[in-house]
């Protein structure tokens, strides 16, 4: 499924592990031992988030601007 929803990937000594969340849907968060494998397992998590929101008729949150530092 194509979204506009950024994700954040991160390293978490507490989880040890690389951690994806999405900030407009608190609660989600994936877990890999690489980026790209936090960054599938978010995506997959993601997916089922908007399906689930669109299914019950709950409004999909606004995809937030991501500023990049220079």
């Amino acid at each position: 499924m194509s979204n506009k929803y950024a994700i954040q990937i991160f390293w978490s000594d507490e989880d040890e592990a690389v951690v994806a969340v999405c900030r407009e849907f608190p609660g989600l968060s994936a877990f890999g031992e690489t980026r790209e494998e936090a960054l599938r397992e978010a995506q997959i998590a993601l997916d089922l988030m908007i399906e689930n929101y669109q299914s019950k008729g709950i409004s999909l949150p606004e995809p937030q601007s991501v500023l990049l530092a220079a």
